[in-house]
């Protein structure tokens, strides 16, 4: 039984590969799927609780789904209670395929340096339908508002972005990085060796959270937001690949002294070409595992600079500085909806990297037959 049928058997890891899949392809078409433009306030729509479905009408008649206008009252400054507004008299149906804001579906850009205009990669499909929404003048905002009127569903959607591919980047950098070097650090041994692992344990000793903090303080302040991020795990990839290079470098130890390897270098192979068209390759069940494991950490990362007000900064949605409201007693008692959703998402990722992981570890390591 190869490794993919022994993955399929896997229920959870089956479970945590969907739930991947419909988070990064919900993401990858926001344009498509968000009901409204996330960065669009409603008026007088901010703190709106999810709006309510209707299936009949006031006198009882059954006419489908369908929703109403739905705005902010006056607010009592003396129990701060706030009357929500709905207006009977104009029922908004609700349908899939609905026209609205136009917007470039893929469209890639390149960001630049706040003073050098963005380059283009792919323009984008031009569209104006949307997956869901209301015909007629009510916002079906599925998710609620928050206080400056925007569709909650709509910035999940788009913060998801930066809060999916960060990890994803991250791993991009470091992992290359850190195979290449424990690779040449247990391949060549002697002074070679102990110069990268010494190194690799001051990077080690480093605590990530400070790093990470003294990084977002002292950088530019021109910077954009999303540049900003971008930087800092460009900068934490470059330093965060020593954990993984001592574990390559064991393993590369026992592997340079098999067969395959001594007959490699006795033709004649470069080290280098040795190391990675030989030796790297045989560690790529441990790298797929451990690459996986490790996206959520680059999630929580986001998400705790975000909370703090060193990552992504308003209006850019991200999951992090979305949760960043659950620092406001007020919010958690009179606006939950604000909270619930970004933590719900942050957790079903990791766990569903945390399934997929140990699910490829399972039916990459031949041992795992045996159990």
């Amino acid at each position: 039984m190869n490794w993919w049928q022994r993955l399929k058997k896997n229920p959870l890891a089956r479970f945590g590969a969907i739930l991947l899949l419909v988070f990064y392809v919900s993401v990858i078409a926001a344009d498509f799927v968000a009901p409204y433009d996330p960065y669009a306030s409603q008026p007088n729509g901010s703190l709106l609780p999810p709006t309510q479905i209707y299936w009949t009408s006031p006198s009882g008649q059954f006419i489908g789904p369908h929703i109403y206008p739905t705005t902010q009252g006056n607010t009592d400054l003396n129990t701060g209670d706030r009357k929500i507004i709905v207006d009977f008299k104009k029922p908004s149906p609700l349908r899939l395929f609905v026209k609205g804001s136009e917007y470039h579906l893929f469209q890639m850009n390149l960001p630049l340096p706040p003073t050098w205009d963005e380059v283009e990669i792919f323009p984008g499909i031009p569209l104006d339908w949307h997956l869901f929404g209301a015909d007629g003048g009510a916002k079906f905002n599925i998710l609620g508002t928050d206080d400056q009127g925007r569709d909650q569903l709509s910035r999940l959607l788009y913060g998801g972005r930066i809060s999916l591919f960060i990890g994803i980047l991250g791993v991009a950098i470091s992992f290359p990085l850190g195979m290449l070097v424990g690779g040449i650090s247990g391949y060549f041994g002697g002074w070679t060796d102990s110069i990268i692992m010494r190194l690799a344990e001051v990077l080690m000793t480093f605590p990530e959270i400070y790093l990470l903090v003294a990084l977002g303080a002292v950088l530019p302040p021109g910077l954009s937001s999303t540049e900003r991020f971008l930087l800092i795990v460009l900068i934490t990839s470059f330093i965060g690949w020593a954990g993984l290079a001592r574990v390559i470098r064991g393993q590369v130890l026992s592997i340079k002294e098999r067969e395959f390897v001594q007959a490699a270098r006795s033709m004649g192979g470069k080290p280098l070409y040795i190391i990675v068209r030989h030796v790297l390759p045989q560690t790529a069940t441990y790298l797929v595992i451990s690459a996986t494991l490790a996206v959520p950490s680059f999630i929580g990362a986001e998400a705790v600079l975000s909370l703090i007000g060193l990552g992504i900064q308003q209006p850019d949605p991200s999951w992090g500085n979305m949760l960043s409201l659950a620092t406001n007693a007020s919010i958690l008692v009179l606006q939950p909806w604000l909270i619930w959703p970004p933590a719900l998402l942050i957790i079903l990722t990791v766990l569903a990297f945390n399934l997929l992981g140990d699910g490829l570890r399972d039916a990459l390591d031949p041992r795992s037959l045996q159990r």
